[in-house]
């Protein structure tokens, strides 16, 4: 198994749609590349994030960025649907050097890549989201998610 750790706006909606793509073993909702440990006080600088336990065997990482471009509008600036602020940016952190050349392989291959405005960097700091936000939309699924519904349960087993 590989992990490697997507932003793209609200947790919840990206990690409803992650945790039920092919390849994909294990989601947890969380807070990447913040300063603090915790989940306590203020903003710390953190983007909302999904940690992504994978198969690479079933699934690659090309394949999980086409997936994750599939729910992300790529050029708008911490914004995704109605959620603004930074802590809504898009973004692709992993701990693996390789995982991060792939992705950045990928954007600039992309026919638009002068205009993508998500993030590729190492994952500094990792902090698992509260039990309230996990799997948040399999427990309530009428709360608010930015990705079209039809998009976010495409990939349902």
């Amino acid at each position: 198994m590989q992990e490697i750790y997507f932003a793209g706006g609200c947790l919840w909606g990206v990690q409803e749609y992650m945790r039920h793509l092919p390849g994909v073993a294990f989601t947890e909702a969380g807070r990447a590349n913040g300063t603090t440990k915790t989940t306590e006080g203020e903003y710390d600088g953190y983007a909302e994030c999904v940690l992504t336990r994978f198969n690479p065997e079933i699934v690659s990482l090309k394949q999980l960025f086409d997936y994750f471009f599939e729910v992300i509008d790529p050029y708008s600036v911490n914004q995704q649907g109605e959620d603004i602020g930074e802590k809504y940016r898009t973004g692709i952190y992993s701990t693996e050097p390789e995982h991060l050349k792939q992705a950045e392989d990928y954007i600039r291959s992309r026919s638009d890549a002068d205009r993508i405005a998500v993030e590729v960097l190492p994952l500094s700091n990792y902090v698992k989201s509260d039990d309230e936000h996990q799997d948040r939309l399999t427990r309530c699924p009428d709360d608010y998610c930015h990705i079209p519904g039809d998009l976010l349960h495409k990939y349902k087993r």
